[in-house]
């Protein structure tokens, strides 16, 4: 397969055509809907994180579940007794009725079902990381903002009080001006390869549908319902499952897009499975006045040379801010400006940022008419493709210079085959 493709090309494929069962057109189903009145949701998923999905949703009417494991759809009929059930998303979506769709399935099969309710006219919630490739990433935003839908990426904890409050200070500069980020998480999802024992697949269990567009293979109780992060084919291991959450505070703090360079380094790539550690470098361009950044990612236990050398307390989880004024630590719930004798009597700028109505409140306001969501898929598309890249790159075992605007690595074919695979028939976005 030739995998280097025009942005024209690109765009063609991606929002005008689908694979098998769905036809796109992109006619807008979703009827509007007043602040008052309850949106008709389709779920797809409904177990795992999926859980708190439908708990941040269950206030609007879940009218549609979609599961391709039946016991598992049978327990979350339990709790709505109203709801039609599916085992494949793609008959779901031929109802009328449907203003918006939650998608909560393992990372390889977000981008089928959220292009495919998108091109449907329904509006769209999906888990991070919003697709498995960054093919895949570019055409739902792109897709999301060709249909003007509101969308939200599951990011919750870009809704809370304390990552507005580190926004808040990075961008009334109590360090000074930043250009360098350390992001540092302590899980771990790797694997050593296929699972040896292949054993029948369970009654009710639609293995086929399962895989979606990933390649064939035989079941295993290793990949569902919990460990399918450990394999390239359905996951992005430690990078691809928490990156999102931690790399979404400098993005949102120091406005960063794409990157320009990706550089990775990790034990020897596995084909099949995900590293036990991973150490990513960003290098992202000047904006405006504020300064290039380089943003290191580090999993698997490794952490920045500031946590070795005591200058920065030793969390399990952070994201370190280093700017001319000092440091600036944080992890979902703490911060602390540092060295904390520097700034002993600092009085923090008064907060100005609104506090969120909930972060599926603010996708279910959107696509109410109301505002966009703030981790609707123009703001985490290009996180979302930054975060991807870092495994494009250990991948490739290529530093790589990234042109954004067409979607392509500029200096290596070698990456080409990691940003857009390879669908099995019928599952094309």
């Amino acid at each position: 397969m030739n995998h280097t493709i025009s942005r024209r090309t690109f765009l063609k494929t991606t929002l005008l055509t689908t694979g098998g069962f769905w036809v796109a057109t992109g006619t807008g189903l979703a009827k509007r809907t007043s602040a008052n009145e309850k949106l008709n949701l389709g779920v797809v998923g409904t177990i795992n994180r999926a859980s708190g999905n439908i708990n941040g949703v269950r206030d609007e009417n879940i009218v549609a579940l979609c599961d391709i494991d039946d016991k598992l759809l049978a327990a979350a009929q339990a709790k709505f007794p109203k709801a039609t059930t599916y085992t494949d998303f793609r008959r779901m979506l031929d109802r009328r009725d449907l203003d918006a769709v939650v998608v909560s399935t393992p990372d390889h099969t977000h981008a089928v079902a959220t292009m495919a309710a998108l091109k449907s006219g329904r509006h769209v919630y999906c888990e991070k990381p919003l697709a498995h490739e960054v093919f895949e990433v570019r055409a739902v935003t792109e897709a999301a903002r060709k249909y003007k839908l509101a969308t939200q990426m599951g990011t919750q904890i870009h809704a809370t009080a304390n990552y507005r409050r580190v926004v808040e200070l990075i961008e009334k500069e109590a360090i000074g001006p930043v250009n360098e980020v350390h992001v540092w998480c302590d899980r771990v999802w790797s694997g050593e390869g296929r699972p040896a024992e292949t054993p029948p697949v369970p009654e009710g269990l639609h293995w086929d549908l399962w895989l979606g567009p990933a390649p064939a293979r035989p079941y295993s109780p290793e990949y569902h319902p919990k460990n399918w992060r450990r394999w390239w084919d359905f996951g992005g291991g430690t990078l691809g499952d928490m990156g999102c959450h931690y790399v979404d505070l400098p993005f949102w703090a120091l406005k960063l897009r794409a990157p320009t360079s990706i550089e990775a380094e990790g034990p020897p790539v596995h084909a099949e499975t995900t590293p036990a550690w991973l150490i990513v470098h960003y290098q992202f361009p000047a904006r405006g006045a504020l300064p290039a950044v380089r943003l290191t990612w580090y999993n698997g236990g490794k952490v920045p040379e500031l946590v070795k050398g005591s200058k920065v307390p030793d969390w399990s989880s952070g994201v370190l801010f280093v700017g001319s004024k000092g440091m600036l630590l944080a992890d979902y719930g703490r911060r602390r400006l540092l060295p904390e004798k520097d700034f002993e009597g600092f009085q923090p700028p008064a907060p100005y940022i609104p506090d969120s109505i909930g972060h599926h409140q603010e996708w279910i306001a959107a696509c109410k008419g109301g505002a966009p969501a703030l981790c609707d898929f123009s703001y985490a598309g290009p996180l979302a493709e930054a975060v991807l890249l870092g495994n494009v790159a250990f991948r490739s075992g290529k530093k790589l210079e990234w042109n954004s605007a067409a979607c392509k690595v500029s200096n290596t074919r070698e990456a080409d085959q990691y940003l857009r695979r390879r669908y099995r028939k019928g599952w094309k976005i």
